[in-house]
């Protein structure tokens, strides 16, 4: 007797993957991309140093990739998370940069947000929308956008996510969260002094990217502009240039 194939179960939550990714049994298909074999490199070798992520399993019939499928609930629908759980998600940034150490780049390996004298590959978006909750499991999802940048660059982003540093979430309690991302980081004296600044640079970068691409008319960024997403990170930037001082003070070591 035939047995019935599984059945595609449409995932959400994603603002560029297009809707196409599905769940099919313990697997995850989505786009196969020119930068697919690369990425899957870069997360064998992470794998190998301990770190938990989805590994690329093939191909599928359609052309799509087969990724490892990570049960849980994704950070963001717990979002503001509290200084209890930051502090070891904290933890993993560390562990994955340091496992990234001594992967190698290469000039032809392109970002959407360039980083300044990139030296390490990093996944380029850690944030509560790509971090799985399962437990204590956390794994990192959505690799696709991994490529050369710097901790710094890197830290900058996830520290905005992490910490919630988004207008209207209260600067004393998106201190606290701060604080607690970059002590479970174990940052050094340079990054903590750096970050405040970058971390409003890493902002603006983030709206300039949608800004252009609408103004060009480049997919999926020129319809997130417009659809809510070029006013929040605008917004943002604004609020992390204006609390730079408290960011500051929240650091000192």
């Amino acid at each position: 007797m035939r047995s019935e194939r599984p059945a595609e179960i449409r995932l959400t939550g994603g603002n560029a993957s297009g809707g196409d990714v599905v769940r099919v049994g313990d697997t995850v298909r989505k786009r196969w991309l020119p930068t697919t074999e690369r990425t899957a490199d870069y997360l064998r070798a992470l794998s190998a140093r301990g770190i938990d992520v989805p590994l690329l399993q093939g191909r599928d019939e359609n052309g799509r990739q087969i990724l490892d499928f990570i049960p849980g609930r994704l950070a963001m629908d717990d979002a503001p998370l509290g200084p209890a759980l930051i502090g070891p998600v904290g933890q993993l940034v560390r562990r994955i940069h340091d496992a990234s150490a001594d992967v190698p780049l290469t000039d032809d390996w392109e970002v959407l947000i360039p980083a300044e004298s990139p030296d390490l590959v990093c996944h380029n978006d850690l944030a509560t929308w790509n971090l799985i909750i399962d437990g204590d499991r956390l794994v990192f999802i959505d690799w696709d956008g991994a490529g050369p940048s710097t901790r710094l660059w890197d830290l900058a982003h996830a520290a905005i996510s992490f910490a919630h540093l988004f207008p209207g979430a209260g600067a004393q309690a998106s201190a606290q969260r701060l604080r607690a991302f970059v002590a479970g980081y174990d940052a050094d004296r340079d990054l903590r002094v750096r970050l405040p600044g970058t971390m409003a640079e890493r902002a603006r970068a983030m709206h300039d990217l949608l800004r252009h691409s609408h103004a060009a008319g480049v997919q999926p960024w020129a319809s997130m502009y417009v659809n809510g997403h070029g006013e929040h990170w605008a917004k943002t930037a604004t609020y992390i240039a204006e609390h730079q001082t408290l960011w500051r003070r929240a650091l000192q070591m």
